[in-house]
């Protein structure tokens, strides 16, 4: 069993980002509102990254690693632009650090919907 972390882009163009063990079920349940909170005021909702981990720990260590992130860091990751994304790290907080563009593993298996 695969576990997920994911990035929606919500109406207001805002980003939630969460964790999961069936991505298509989550993304179900945000679209109709059915798990409250955040996403249920800011309907529709849209994938616009995902990244499969072997474990729940790994897939939440990175929710809440991105969470902390600037919405231009997240843009990057989106766009797997990964020079800008290795800029933005480098910036005010140094103990972001991402790996080496040339071999992602972490982000080696994600992928987005348009």
């Amino acid at each position: 069993m695969g576990f997920w972390t994911y990035i929606l882009e919500c109406a207001d163009r805002s980003f939630y980002v969460g964790h999961t063990d069936d991505l298509e079920r989550r993304l179900a349940k945000h679209q109709s509102g059915e798990l409250g909170g955040f996403t249920s005021t800011r309907r529709p909702v849209r994938l616009v990254w995902a990244q499969e981990s072997a474990s729940r720990e790994e897939a939440l260590g990175s929710e809440l690693q991105i969470k902390k992130w600037s919405r231009a860091k997240k843009q990057a990751l989106i766009s797997s632009n990964w020079t800008e994304l290795s800029r933005l790290a480098r910036g005010k907080n140094r103990c972001e650090r991402v790996e080496s563009p040339s071999t992602p593993p972490a982000l080696s298996s994600s992928k987005g919907s348009g």
